[in-house]
């Protein structure tokens, strides 16, 4: 049986560029470079295969898929071919993508969207359904919101006025209707006890959070560097550049505060202190959906001679995220079916904030990614 891909944000251009690309290696139109899951270190028969997922998600936007996808090919995101040879594969997937719905409390509104999951799922007959939101970065609230368990969290919803994030929402909506979560994004999503809660209830895994695409990437093979050098890093300060919707999103203080704190988390994690220094997000409309980082590193070595280092990092966003959403999906569907629950830290390879005490640095979290998928092939 099939696997079900749900995108919050089904429309944008990380979704888009998954739908595109699971499509186009269906068809044998495009290679898996990029797919993590297709490394022969990884590859496993417990994962459905990219040919198998099916999508569907929720986006208040409603510009077709098939427009998206030429915009995206326009920007150099896919090539132009792949979207003149899947256009019919597309229009299949456009009813799939849905409005957002909307009730009178969030009871109601989780309801609807898990109905929609839930309508999807019996549609396509799926072995089950992956939710993963890859929508608008959300801020930061000022503080989570506190219920005690699972059932006081119910009884908040419904009542009016809006009690959880968006992407907490969509967790919720998820969980009760027995499918696993991943959250791509820095926002809230599952992070909060009464859904750790409710996961275990209804025994679905979840994963989270911010994919790790770029600087953060890069951040996480270097600051272990200079950690087992025993070199002591004063400052590391970035700037990134980056254009299209994430971009204008991120023009917003509160959800560019909540990019740039989980960017830095991988510093004091694996250095063991906090060197002087910050990330700094700008909106570059021009630059559309690339982004560019620069960044720059002042270490000290042996009797403290000054040194210095300094990089720069320019990629496609869409592109980086895409193949990461496609393996995040295979590896947590494949979990469900193993019988895992609860939060997936072995997963943290993927992202920047990733969820429970785990190392930061990519060769550990490789480590651990590598364990994962032994443990889910002898299960």
């Amino acid at each position: 049986m099939a696997t079900g891909i749900w995108l919050a944000g089904g429309r944008g251009s990380v979704a888009v560029t998954s739908i595109v690309g699971a499509t186009a290696i269906r068809a044998g139109l495009a290679d898996t470079t990029g797919c993590v899951t297709e490394l022969p270190q990884l590859r496993s028969p417990a994962f459905p295969a990219i040919g198998e997922l099916v999508f569907g998600g929720h986006d208040p936007a409603s510009i077709p898929l098939c427009k998206k996808a030429e915009a995206l090919a326009v920007a150099g995101v896919i090539p132009a071919r792949l979207v003149a040879a899947l256009t019919e594969e597309l229009a299949t997937v456009e009813p799939e993508i849905r409005p957002v719905p909307a009730a009178a409390t969030q009871l109601e509104t989780a309801a609807l969207i898990a109905e929609d999951i839930s309508a999807f799922r019996y549609r396509h007959s799926l072995e089950r359904v992956v939710v993963v939101n890859v929508s608008s970065t959300e801020p930061a609230p000022a503080a989570h919101p506190a219920h005690a368990d699972a059932d006081a969290l119910r009884q908040a919803l419904g009542e009016p006025g809006a009690v959880l994030p968006a992407s907490s929402l969509y967790a919720y909506a998820a969980f009760i209707s027995g499918c696993s979560y991943i959250d791509f994004t820095p926002s809230t999503g599952a992070r909060l006890p009464a859904l750790d809660a409710l996961a275990h209830r209804h025994a679905v895994p979840y994963a989270g959070h911010d994919g790790k695409t770029g600087e953060t990437l890069v951040k996480s093979v270097l600051a272990p560097m200079f950690a087992m050098r025993n070199l002591r890093v004063r400052t590391w300060s970035g700037t990134n550049l980056l254009g299209g919707g994430d971009g204008a999103n991120l023009a917003d203080p509160g959800a560019n505060a909540a990019k740039a704190t989980s960017k830095q988390r991988v510093l004091g994690e694996t250095l063991g202190y906090e060197p002087q220094g910050n990330t700094r997000i700008e909106y570059v409309d021009d630059i559309g959906d690339f982004k560019t980082a620069w960044d720059l590193i002042t270490f000290s070595g042996f009797l403290g001679t000054s040194m210095r280092m300094e990089f720069t990092w320019h990629g496609c966003d869409s592109a980086l995220a895409a193949p990461l959403v496609l393996d995040l999906a295979r590896l947590t569907a494949a979990a469900h079916k193993s019988g895992r629950s609860g939060p997936l830290t072995d997963l943290a390879f993927f992202f920047k904030d990733p969820l429970g005490s785990v190392p930061h640095s990519l060769a550990e979290q490789w480590a651990l990614l590598a364990s994962f998928v032994r443990g889910l092939a002898d299960a």
